[in-house]
């Protein structure tokens, strides 16, 4: 009987490795070459780390809004799946990379014409050696918005098919292009914040090319016709939008409040910026195996929901979250232990080294904790739809908790970068507690397509 029921299974155990090992890996990458570039940066000088970072906030926000709207397009094309709605799931690839490609070329021009106001109002009072390592950053950098865009549409529907091994090699090819190219830049050419903006440009746009193209191959389950003939469809683009915007907005929402926290950290000096960006590097390695999962378990739950079997839906988000905890625990301990040679080799000054370090550590336990309730369970209430409340509590515990207690905690009880941080932790105890209850009743099962 039992295994008869195992045959039953949407996903194997070599299904689930087959799936998240290279989201790991590819994750892995994209956090290993951020930190590549940040350590080439630094040899440009303080000043340039901090213009870097301040400017990859912006980004990072924009990186959100895609992910968030190729998401919705990966959910709704994997229930589909689940469906089995092969040519339904098609439609939703087609309709998903015209939507983001239109969003993102309209985002593009506004941020050009916007250049101004970051730089002067959204990153405050900045020293202008930073501000003009800044501004030439974001005029080489914002020309890529477009294909990242359209490579994150692509990787979302390879990931919804459960094909995480071609947006791992794609990753790949874009980010050792992407580092290979900084350091003939920099260290060859001898440039400066150029150095590393050029190379983030040619390397998005050959992840573009790469990951489109092998989405024409007709044997995919997702695949985009031959001509491509798009039609507009109101209906996909309705549901596609009616995921993608609640998880935008709560994204968006969220780097919005880090770049507010940020303008508040840039008060306090260079040196906080400086340590505050070292440690975000870093802290993304903390958090890695398990926001790998979280993409995971999209691909997952989507499927088990265009099935109608929530039962395997729950099943596989406490397998996947045990997963995630083991994960964590040995990464963090890891990191702790490796931690001063982290911190050397980024040439940092003894005030802005313990700084980072304390950061980095209080973030890596905290991370082993909270994290994955907080961010990899509420991808399962993402997947099945729920996405009204994942997006209420996400911006309601944010402002709420990280912006509010952490200018309380960082200007006003003097605890200046490291308050930040700790209202950080707040939010996190409280997103998870909200979801947990959530995850427990069944108004998520309710939603599908």
């Amino acid at each position: 009987m039992e295994v008869e029921l195992k045959k039953k299974y949407l996903f194997t155990n070599k299904s689930l490795k087959k799936l998240i090992i290279p989201l790991m890996l590819e994750q892995l990458l994209a956090v290993t070459v951020g930190m590549a570039d940040s350590v080439m940066v630094a040899s440009v000088g303080e000043s340039a780390v901090s213009a870097v970072s301040l400017v990859d906030t912006v980004n990072i926000l924009l990186l959100n809004i895609f992910a968030a709207l190729a998401t919705g397009g990966a959910v709704v094309a994997g229930q589909y799946i689940g469906q089995k709605r092969k040519d339904m799931a098609c439609k939703a690839g087609e309709q998903l990379l015209v939507l983001i490609t239109f969003i993102s070329i309209i985002i593009m021009v506004l941020m050009y014409m916007g250049r101004g106001f970051i730089l002067n109002v959204v990153f405050g009072k900045i020293d202008a050696d930073v501000a003009a390592y800044a501004n030439t950053y974001m005029l080489i950098v914002f020309a890529s918005i477009p294909f990242i865009a359209m490579y994150n549409s692509g990787a979302a529907l390879f990931r919804a098919m459960g094909n995480s091994k071609i947006t791992m090699i794609t990753s790949i090819i874009m980010n050792v292009i992407n580092v290979v190219g900084n350091a003939i830049c920099i260290y060859g050419f001898h440039m400066e914040v150029e150095g590393v903006a050029i190379p983030t440009l040619v390397s998005r746009a050959v992840a573009a090319v790469v990951i489109l193209t092998l989405l024409r191959n007709k044997s995919l389950t997702i695949h985009f016709g031959r001509p491509f003939n798009y039609r507009f469809n109101k209906d996909m683009i309705g549901k596609i939008l009616h995921l993608g915007i609640p998880n935008g907005i709560e994204n968006s929402m969220f780097q919005l409040g880090k770049i507010l926290l940020l303008s508040i950290v840039a008060g306090f000096g260079t040196a906080s910026i400086t340590a505050n960006a070292v440690a975000n590097t870093i802290s993304a390695f903390e958090i890695l195996p398990s926001a790998a999962i979280g993409l995971g378990l999209i691909t997952v739950v989507s499927r088990c929901v265009g099935a109608g079997d929530y039962e395997q839906a729950r099943y596989y988000t406490k397998k996947l979250l045990k997963y995630a905890y083991v994960a964590l625990i040995f990464l963090n301990a890891a990191i702790i232990l490796v931690l001063p040679f982290l911190i050397s080799i980024y040439n940092l000054s003894t005030e802005t080294a313990a700084m980072a370090k304390q950061v980095i550590i209080f973030h890596g336990v905290n991370a082993c904790i909270f994290w994955p309730l907080s961010f990899t369970l509420p991808n399962t209430l993402r997947a099945s739809n729920d996405v009204h409340f994942t997006m209420i509590v996400g911006v309601g515990s944010m402002w709420i908790f990280r912006i509010g207690f952490g200018i309380l905690l960082a200007k006003y009880m003097g605890l200046g970068m490291f308050g930040v941080w700790v209202a950080m932790i707040f939010d996190w105890i409280i997103r998870g507690l909200l979801f947990i209850i959530r995850y427990k009743g069944r108004r998520w099962e309710i939603m599908r397509i």
